[in-house]
């Protein structure tokens, strides 16, 4: 095959031509850059060399970004357009990836390289950004095992050749075992309730016959509104099975769990730790387990109270006014919407006709614009399915810094939930700046009769998230990629950005840019937002609860010096749950089966981030409350007009959290911006959990 029609190897300074992307593109470009990358390392570690940037990193950077980039674009397209062509093009070169990482983490000619660099003279000279680049890849080269000798260092290597194959089979298990199961209704009747947009996506053309599947846009809907009790258990039972011993062996993931559990802490016993979960926070805020462990604990001992009154309050109401006596797992949902209908009169359907999709996305930009001076203008891109969009992000002086490449749109073969990843990053070039190219993934329900797609608040709320992340990449300041944001900020600070953007999707000003009713146009009601704040903490204490569970789960199943067999690991959760929650699943639940972030995700040892993020971004979200309390002492109208979309204070989040990147510590980072430490406060005080607060009856 011509290097010159494979797109894979298209030069960096456009974005790839997606759409031309074939499985059999993918070996031929990854072994190519591969060898030249390989190239690049050796002669990167040539002692002769002087200890110099433009001698040792700018050449390396040169030859090992192109092989990331389309490493990246083929790991991509396998997660939103599977085919088993593309799969195992994928896995053929997920071994000589791995491989190739492993070797590098352990070349000791380049560490060693490295540590010259460091004992230069002209290093005190350096920008900052270059020099946190060369101490976190010394960092990162003990990490992975380049102090390692004999034995030890070849079992290294079998342990990452290994972990990266255990991982994947794990992703392919649950997207294959949901997307083989399927219940076809051919009796109307089992289907009341469930909106009617959402029984459209799943209708068979020309039959009164509807199929339904466990992705989100179908699965979600028939737990909050089928009538039908049995429907939602066959449901319940079929997701919270997936890859497990109850279904297809195939897909059981439980021996895939039980090796990626033995692999890691053998990875960390080799390294020196006391367990993986110690080895995980060297690269963290968090400084232990037991730190986490505590933080969790604190938070799960507030919100418990909060969780068992959610539940009685739930119980109640299923008993007097559904009928449900014995409130089940599968009734939650349904008789939560039932129960917000009642106190609030309004409904999850309700709100989403006002939510379309194409106002959300132009609500977002105009957010964006305001927050951060930036415009984001629709442009044409060769994407991989007609679903995919683009936008450019434009300064106010008219420079494009970046692409933005949307996916919106569950479909089969495509991975479930929400994600952002980058093609490339930002990077100082002698011809000037190479811009960041930033992939946003969502799975909302598509639009149906030629009408735009609906969003539920949640999904708002995801869209938000997601943008948060891409915004962190796009608004990046760095100008070396081995410190941009996802390279190299915290694990358990990076969804700082994506956290905090999910607040201003509660603000009345945002909310009348975001909404414009399906058929008449007219903005969300007032009365209508009013009774959707009053229920925004609708049960906080069961959500609060939930995401503790997982994170405590997690923690405590990695901070163990040896792996554990699935029977530990379900007793494991089990003891978590009795600690911690107040709802129990059926004993034939098998949620780790299908917990993507802990053994596919890159979260294992990690999903406490999302708790420790919360209270970074509540707190941050705070300066733009106060921001709005001193317009309003000062009767500036104007700024208030507005709500907390406070332009000044979202120039200096942008300068001392977006912009910089990796460049420094998160804690830095937030200091700079808030002038002190994270507090917790804030994050009770928004979920309705502060010092004598009680839960809305």
């Amino acid at each position: 095959m011509s290097f010159e029609l494979n797109p894979l190897l298209a030069g960096i300074d456009a974005p790839i031509n997606y759409a031309a992307v074939r499985p059999e593109h993918i070996a031929p470009a990854i072994e190519a850059l591969l060898a030249r990358a390989r190239r690049a390392v050796e002669a990167a570690a040539d002692p002769s060399l002087a200890p110099d940037w433009e001698s040792v990193i700018t050449p390396l950077d040169d030859a090992c970004e192109p092989l990331w980039r389309a490493w990246s674009v083929a790991a991509h397209l396998n997660a939103v357009v599977n085919t088993p062509a593309l799969r195992d093009a994928y896995n053929a070169m997920l071994g000589p990836i791995t491989e190739y990482s492993t070797w590098v983490g352990l070349h000791e000619g380049l560490y060693q390289q490295y540590l010259r660099l460091r004992a230069s003279s002209d290093f005190d000279h350096w920008t900052p950004a270059r020099k946190r680049v060369i101490d976190l890849a010394i960092r990162n080269f003990r990490l992975s095992g380049v102090e390692l000798e004999g034995e030890a260092r070849k079992r290294y290597a079998e342990l990452s050749e290994q972990q990266s194959r255990v991982s994947q089979k794990f992703s392919e298990n649950v997207l294959d075992a949901i997307d083989g199961w399927s219940l076809a209704i051919d009796d109307a009747s089992r289907l009341e309730g469930i909106p009617p947009d959402a029984l459209s996506a799943v209708k068979v053309e020309g039959e009164s016959r509807w199929v339904l599947n466990l992705k989100m846009p179908c699965y979600l809907p028939v737990m909050q509104y089928a009538r039908d009790r049995g429907l939602r258990h066959t449901l319940y039972k079929a997701y919270a099975t997936v890859a497990s011993e109850q279904g297809d062996d195939n897909f059981d993931n439980s021996g895939l769990i039980e090796q990626s559990l033995a692999l890691r802490a053998e990875e960390a016993g080799l390294l020196g730790f006391e367990h993986f979960a110690a080895l995980r926070l060297q690269t963290r805020m968090a400084e232990s387990s037991e730190e986490v462990t505590g933080f969790l604990r604190q938070l799960a001992q507030r919100a418990r109270p909060f969780a068992e009154r959610d539940l009685a309050e739930l119980k109640e109401f299923a008993r007097t006014e559904l009928g449900i006596a014995d409130l089940e797992p599968w009734d939650v949902a349904y008789a939560s919407e039932r129960l917000r209908e009642n106190r609030y009169a309004y409904s999850e359907d309700e709100v989403k006709q006002y939510f379309t999709e194409p106002r959300v996305v132009e609500g977002l930009f105009d957010v964006a614009q305001t927050l951060f001076g930036v415009t984001l203008k629709s442009c044409d891109i060769r994407g991989w399915h007609p679903d995919v969009r683009a936008a450019n992000l434009v300064s106010p002086t008219g420079e494009v810094l970046g692409l933005l490449v949307m996916d919106l749109y569950a479909r089969p073969a495509k991975q479930g939930g929400a994600w952002v990843d980058s093609e490339r990053t930002r990077r100082r070039r002698p011809d000037g700046i190479q811009t960041p190219i930033v992939y946003l993934t969502c799975n909302f329900a598509r639009g149906q009769d030629g009408k735009p797609a609906l969003l539920t608040h949640d999904d708002v709320i995801t869209l938000f998230h997601e943008a948060g992340h891409a915004l962190h990449a796009l608004l990046s300041e760095v100008d070396e990629p081995g410190v941009s944001a996802f390279a190299a900020v915290e694990w358990d600070a990076i969804e700082l950005p994506s956290q905090f953007m999910e607040n201003f999707c509660w603000e009345w000003p945002v909310v009348q840019r975001l909404t414009a009713h399906i058929d008449t146009g007219e903005t969300l009601p007032r009365d209508l937002y009013d009774r959707m704040v009053q229920a925004r903490n609708f049960q906080s204490g069961l959500q609060t609860v939930r995401q503790i569970e997982f994170a405590l789960f997690d923690m405590l199943l990695h901070s163990r010096d040896q792996g554990l067999s699935i029977a530990e690991v379900l007793t494991q959760l089990d003891q978590v749950r009795d600690e911690v929650s107040v709802l129990r699943p059926p004993s034939w639940h098998r949620f780790p089966h299908s917990f993507s972030h802990l053994f596919a995700g890159g979260y294992g040892a990690g999903y406490y981030s999302y708790k420790w993020a919360e209270v970074l971004s509540a707190d941050a979200f705070e300066a733009f409350e106060e921001a709005v309390e001193r317009a309003a002492h000062e009767a500036h109208e104007a700024a208030t007009a507005l709500g907390a979309v406070d332009s000044a204070t979202g120039e200096r989040f942008r300068r001392e959290i977006l912009a910089v990147g990796g460049m420094r510590p998160a804690a830095e980072s937030f200091k700079a911006f808030r002038g002190r430490a994270p507090r917790m406060d804030a994050l009770l005080r928004h979920s309705g959990m502060a010092d004598g607060s009680e839960p809305v009856a």
